[in-house]
């Protein structure tokens, strides 16, 4: 009966200053709402972050030799990753891997309106589009007869294509000159993930088959060397072991740098678990700050109802009673402040997935749960101290009071 008393009159005094307690709740509206939108930026930056790494490519290795300052031309030429190499890592790693790709590069001069301009060329086989999660956008990619007949066929990026011939549908079956030889596009692509040059691809690359790219190059230089493991849980012991391979097959001391997506994945995750931190701390702040407005104002209630409280004491409340009553009034402030920034913190994300079909939010229950909690626990503290000088006034004295 006595919760059912305090609750009555905390409600009959709330809506006695409806504007003053919607005002005071107002601050617990924002910084709950903060907290769920904060967690939920969070959410989505990550997600969007380690999408764009894993489609870089899936499960990846990628190795590359060290050129140190102490080795000879010599040393160097016959350190560089071979064909060999490659081969000896698809047969002992067989089971544990779905593809080797190579990857040899040079440049050559291609004309556009009248002006030579270099342009980056890649060797490559059949391996190298489902490792680097390439899209094919027109016509073909390589196959094991272009790489095994040393075809001259090629395929472009999709910008080059657009620059030379106007389209990607336009440029298949086009002819084009690569160091002197005629290739045949029968293909245009990009990378599912722009990697803004960081990659071994640019805007504007031609792509032809490794057995062909042989023939242009002085030394065979594989660099980078792509490996895509099977399942992730092996992505770390097949690091080590495309590591011992290569050193096996070369001279000691030869130095190769084979890393794997897995610590950038981490590094990322890492990165966005502090800078949700950060903002819950900031939303908790927020959620401190409301507390503070609550208890200002309960205390500027508690000496408006000073003779209110006078009365109720005369006519047999207890102590226990009075604090009770103001300390529920300051908790549903905060619950009902709460509630409604929760709601607005779930909106915003609700109708973004709603009205745009590309984007996906995810929503943390957790951070609801949490919120909640939070803006009840800020109207307990904050209300106790109100709630207890309500409940110490002398009853004489707050009768007399003016």
């Amino acid at each position: 009966m006595v919760w059912g008393e305090a609750l009555g009159f905390s409600v009959q005094a709330l809506r006695a200053n409806p504007v003053r307690s919607f005002l005071t709740g107002l601050g617990m509206v924002i910084g709950t709402a903060s907290v769920i939108l904060v967690v939920t930026i969070s959410l989505t930056s990550q997600n969007y972050i380690l999408e764009q790494i894993e489609g870089v490519g899936s499960n990846m290795v990628f190795a590359s030799y060290e050129v140190g300052s102490q080795q000879t031309s010599t040393q160097v030429d016959a350190d560089f990753i071979k064909m060999g190499d490659v081969e000896a890592i698809r047969n002992q790693l067989e089971g544990r891997i779905r593809a080797a790709a190579p990857i040899e590069n040079n440049y050559d001069t291609i004309v556009f309106n009248g002006k030579e301009e270099d342009v980056l060329v890649i060797g490559s086989d059949e391996s190298y589009q489902p490792v680097r999660n390439l899209l094919v956008l027109a016509g073909r990619f390589l196959d094991n007869s272009d790489v095994a007949l040393r075809q001259h066929v090629a395929l472009l990026t999709d910008k080059l294509a657009a620059r030379l011939y106007g389209g990607q549908a336009n440029a298949l079956g086009q002819l084009i000159k690569v160091h002197g030889l005629q290739f045949t596009v029968i293909g245009t692509f990009r990378e599912k993930v722009e990697s803004f040059g960081q990659s071994e691809l640019n805007k504007e690359t031609i792509l032809i088959p490794i057995s062909v790219q042989q023939y242009f190059i002085r030394v065979e230089r594989i660099d980078p060397l792509y490996v895509q493991v099977r399942s992730p849980d092996d992505v770390e012991s097949v690091t080590q072991q495309v590591q011992s391979i290569l050193e096996s097959r070369h001279r000691p001391g030869a130095k190769y740098k084979v890393e794997n997506l897995r610590a950038i994945l981490s590094a990322a995750k890492s990165i966005a678990l502090v800078l949700t931190l950060v903002l819950i701390l900031v939303s908790a702040i927020a959620l401190v700050i409301s507390g503070i407005g609550i208890m200002n104002i309960m205390l500027v209630t508690v000496t408006e109802r000073t003779r209110e409280i006078g009365l109720r004491m005369a006519v047999g409340a207890s102590r226990k009673e009075i604090l009770l009553q103001f300390l529920v009034e300051a908790i549903l402030i905060s619950v009902g402040g709460g509630t409604i920034g929760i709601l607005a913190g779930l909106a915003i994300p609700l109708a973004v997935d709603l009205f745009v079909d590309s984007i996906h939010i995810p929503i943390s229950m957790l951070s609801v749960v949490i919120a909640f909690t939070v803006s009840s626990l800020v109207g307990l503290l904050f209300g106790m101290l109100p709630a207890n000088r309500a409940s110490k006034l002398n009853p004489t004295e707050a009768l007399r009071y003016e």
